[in-house]
C-alpha cells in the first residue's frame, strides 16, 4: 500500500479517498422561503494517481447548454477517471437556474465577483467557497458557458494570449474556433489563472437553448482532453476533429444600421468573403429591406437570433484577421 492509497483529498469537509464516487451537496444560503437549495458536486477519483481536473457549467444561471454538457459527461460515466480524479459541478449558480436568470438574487453577476469574500454578497461569498474550497486541488479546468441573450455562439474554446500550455490545451480540445481573449477582471478565470490552474473556457450555443450538435462539441472536446493527460477510461472511443481549431486572433462585431426585423442567413460557424450577406432588416409592413453584409473576409463566430433588432445592436461577431491554425 502506497501513501496515495490512503491520503484522502477533503473538499466542503468531506473526504474522497483513493477508488471513491462522492456527491457532495453544498448549501451556502437557503431562498427567501428557507427551502434548501444545494449545489451537488460529483468526484470521481481512481485508485490510480493523477491530475485533479473540473468540468463546470452553469456560472450563468440560463446557459443551459454548458449544463447539458457536463450531464452529458456524467451520464455517459465519462467522469469515471482512469487515474487520478475528476469533479463535476453542472450548475454552480443554481439559484439563477431556477430562476432562468444569468445572475444570483442579489442582482450580481457571479462571473464578476471573484476571488469573493467570506463576509460579501451572496454572490461574492459562493465565489469564495469555489475557490478556497475547491479550486487549490485542482490542475485542470474546463468552464462551459453559452452566448447571452439571443447570441447563438459557435463552438469555441476561449484562452489567454501568450500562454503556451493553454494553447497545447486548446489544440487538444479542438473545437472548431479558439479565440484569443483577455481575462476579465473578476472572472472566475482571471482568479484560477492566478492559482496556477489551467482553466479553458468554453462557449456555445445560447442561453435558454440546449443544441446537441454544440453538445456534441462540448463532449468530444473534454474525451480528447482526458484522452491527453491519460485519464480517460478505455472503454470511451475519442472523436478526432477532421480540421484543426482555428486561432483569431482579432474580431469584431457587425451593428444594426436600423430597427426591424432581422431574418438570418445561417452564416454561423461558417467563413465570408467581404461583402456576402449576413441577414436582411425589414420593417413589419413590407416597406423596406436592407442587407447587412460582412465588412470584411472573415468567420462568423456569433449571431444574434432575435427576430427582433435595434439601430446599433450588435448583431454578428465576426474574425478580421484569420489567425494561426494549430500545427
Amino acid at each position: 500500500m502506497t501513501k496515495h492509497d490512503t491520503i484522502p483529498i477533503v473538499i466542503f469537509g468531506e473526504s474522497i479517498f483513493p477508488g471513491e464516487s462522492k456527491t457532495i451537496n453544498v448549501e451556502i444560503a437557503r431562498l427567501h422561503t428557507t427551502t434548501k437549495l444545494n449545489i451537488p458536486v460529483i468526484i470521481k477519483r481512481s485508485k490510480i494517481e493523477g491530475p485533479i481536473v473540473l468540468f463546470c457549467a452553469g456560472i450563468h444561471g440560463d446557459e443551459i447548454n454548458g449544463v447539458e454538457i457536463v450531464r452529458q459527461i456524467i451520464r455517459k460515466k465519462i467522469n469515471t477517471p482512469k487515474r487520478g480524479t475528476i469533479i463535476c459541478i453542472p450548475i454552480i449558480n443554481v439559484y439563477g437556474f431556477v430562476n432562468k436568470s444569468r445572475e444570483f438574487p442579489d442582482g450580481r453577476d457571479l462571473n464578476r465577483v471573484f476571488p469573493g469574500s467570506k463576509t460579501g454578497s451572496l454572490a461574492s461569498r459562493f465565489a469564495f467557497h469555489i475557490l478556497t474550497e475547491i479550486m487549490p486541488l485542482v490542475q485542470y479546468a474546463v468552464d462551459f458557458h453559452a452566448g447571452g441573450a439571443s447570441r447563438f455562439n459557435a463552438a469555441q474554446i476561449r484562452i489567454a494570449h501568450n500562454n503556451e500550455e493553454l494553447k497545447i490545451l486548446a489544440d487538444v480540445f479542438n473545437a472548431p474556433f479558439t479565440l484569443y481573449s483577455k481575462n476579465i477582471l473578476g472572472s472566475f478565470r482571471n482568479s484560477s489563472e492566478k492559482m496556477n490552474v489551467k482553466m479553458l473556457l468554453f462557449e456555445g450555443g445560447k442561453s435558454l437553448n440546449i443544441n446537441n450538435a454544440i453538445a456534441e462539441e462540448g463532449v468530444n472536446g473534454v474525451k480528447r482532453l482526458l484522452s491527453h493527460l491519460d485519464m480517460l477510461d478505455p472503454t470511451h472511443n475519442v472523436i478526432q476533429q477532421k480540421t484543426p481549431t482555428i486561432y483569431i486572433e482579432k474580431s469584431g462585431w457587425v451593428r444594426a444600421k436600423c430597427s426591424g426585423l432581422l431574418h438570418d442567413y445561417n452564416t454561423i460557424g461558417t467563413f465570408l468573403k467581404k461583402g456576402s450577406v449576413l441577414a436582411t432588416i425589414t420593417d413589419p409592413y413590407g416597406k423596406f429591406e436592407r442587407k447587412i453584409k460582412a465588412p470584411n473576409d472573415g468567420y462568423v463566430i456569433n449571431a444574434n437570433l432575435s427576430p427582433i433588432v435595434y439601430e446599433g445592436d450588435a448583431i454578428y461577431h465576426m474574425s478580421n484577421t484569420v489567425g494561426e491554425e494549430s500545427e
